[in-house]
């Protein structure tokens, strides 16, 4: 699902680039120091779901978990998000340095959408919880598709068909993700269940 250098516009990357560093800013206002280890773990698992890549077509699928991400960090989200991309790209070359923004954005304005959303579904029953992480699991990889396509679309009437392949390579994903959302919110639920406060211990 990374954008890689040179594919968008110079103003659809600038565009990106600026949002990207606001919704950054944004999530350093709201992190505290005692969810510094909570957000290395999550960017960690992040970090790693992402990096394993299945080839579909001319683009290629994998695990983004915007919905486990969003339960977990809330507004911190958006930042592990492009702390992940950015040590992807210097590391492996995934996506690249110019493509950030969009990156982050098309990963990071999901997670932090299915966080809110998942606050407001979750309940307080193992039930309803499993519910509402499968429901932002889904929701946050298709969202993370549409925006893909959207900026593939961007990029030129070349792209029109590739943004078409993205958007249907990751309809069997969104099940996917709905499942590991699901169970990794009810496994959390079960043994540490303030971990699933929105990024407030102890709410």
């Amino acid at each position: 699902m990374h954008i890689s250098d040179g594919v968008l516009p110079m103003s659809v990357t600038l565009a990106s680039a600026v949002v990207t560093v606001a919704g950054v800013a944004l999530s350093l206002r709201q992190v505290r120091n005692e969810e510094l280890p909570k957000i290395a773990v999550v960017t960690s698992s992040f970090f790693v779901a992402s990096l394993v890549h299945l080839p579909f077509g001319p683009t290629s699928v994998h695990l983004i978990l915007p919905g486990v991400v969003g339960a977990l960090l809330g507004p911190a989200s958006f930042l592990s998000i492009a702390l992940g991309l950015f040590l992807q790209s210097l590391l492996f070359q995934f996506g690249g340095l110019t493509a950030l923004g969009a990156n982050a954005l098309m990963m990071g304005l999901p997670a932090l959408l299915c966080g809110l959303l998942f606050q407001s579904l979750r309940g307080t029953t193992l039930v309803r919880h499993g519910i509402a992480g499968a429901v932002c699991g889904g929701l946050g990889t298709l969202l993370a598709a549409l925006i893909l396509a959207a900026l593939l679309a961007l990029a030129g009437e070349d792209f029109f068909g590739v943004a078409k392949i993205a958007l249907l390579a990751h309809i069997p994903v969104f099940f996917v993700e709905a499942g590991v959302s699901a169970f990794a919110v009810t496994f959390l639920f079960r043994v540490k269940p303030e971990l699933l406060a929105g990024g407030r211990p102890g709410r």
